[in-house]
């Protein structure tokens, strides 16, 4: 599907208005989704759960925080890793999962960065190669590249010089590809959830839609859709006082509540904690 970058007023209000209309349909159609995914993901519950149980036994302690993943998908994922600048990128990137895997990775105090999921990837044995979505410059090894959007995003900030509290959020700001929760395990009281569970493939406009071979596998945020400074908080409405949720954020917020769904969606998308260890699942039942 091509879109055409038009920085056109009308244009705009006449889409928000129509995305409105569609609004209240595309609530009724994720319904039917959700209703299918919970079957699709009930089935997937008893091993997650034997998962989870695993871990409550694990007693392996690190210096700094670990992060267990999971794959819960019924097909291979290959997580893609970026820390920002000036810290150090796990497993050089990014690795395999095959369905049911998992893996810890021990990240170092104040650690900060994004992990993705990417799919339906093909490497060789030079690890080239190329991924549906969530490629990163064809690697299996990100090796501080990030990936295309759209893609589902886990972000951290595991504490800084003068806070020891962790900030995170799964976020939709770039799309979404893959569902993915990050939960925290022995942490303190009010660690929250951050998580979209639900799959926003099956319930995407048809024009916010990324396809291969006739398969929706990647939903665009409006900002990746029309590139306009409304959707993507850019220009007049970098702040927070300009930048309100829209009628595709709402859409977004209303299937996925405890993600984050524009650029500034702190108030509910972005959660804290203190906790030693975090279990991100892709592919979580609800």
């Amino acid at each position: 599907m091509q879109f055409f970058y038009i920085n056109n007023k009308e244009f705009f209000t006449r889409l928000n208005s129509y995305f409105l209309r569609l609004h209240s349909h595309l609530l009724l159609t994720f319904s039917i989704c959700q209703i299918k995914n919970n079957i699709q993901k009930n089935m997937r519950t008893y091993s997650h759960l034997l998962i989870f149980l695993c871990l409550s036994f694990y007693l392996s302690f690190s210096n700094g925080t670990q992060l267990i993943i999971v794959n819960n998908c019924k097909e291979s994922i290959w997580p893609g890793i970026l820390a920002t600048a000036g810290h150090e990128t796990p497993s050089n990137g990014g690795f395999h999962l095959n369905l049911g895997q998992q893996v810890t990775l021990d990240v170092p105090e104040l650690w900060s960065g994004r992990l993705w999921g990417r799919q339906g990837c093909c490497f060789d044995k030079n690890g080239k190669g190329t991924c549906q979505t969530g490629d990163c410059s064809g690697l299996l090894n990100c090796s501080g590249a990030g990936g295309i959007p759209p893609a589902t995003l886990v972000e951290m900030t595991l504490g800084t010089p003068t806070n020891s509290r962790h900030y995170y959020d799964v976020s939709l700001v770039d799309g979404f590809n893959i569902p993915v929760s990050m939960i925290p395990i022995g942490g303190t009281a009010g660690c929250g959830v951050a998580a979209c569970e639900a799959d926003l493939n099956q319930c995407c406009p048809e024009y916010l839609a990324i396809k291969s071979k006739g398969k929706v596998v990647g939903c665009k945020s409006a900002c990746l859709a029309t590139n306009s400074p409304k959707y993507c908080c850019t220009g007049e409405y970098a702040n927070k006082n300009t930048c309100k949720p829209t009628a595709f954020s709402r859409l977004f917020k209303t299937i996925c509540p405890r993600a984050y769904s524009y650029a500034f969606d702190e108030s509910t998308g972005l959660k804290n904690c203190k906790a030693p260890r975090y279990l991100i699942t892709f592919c979580p039942p609800n």
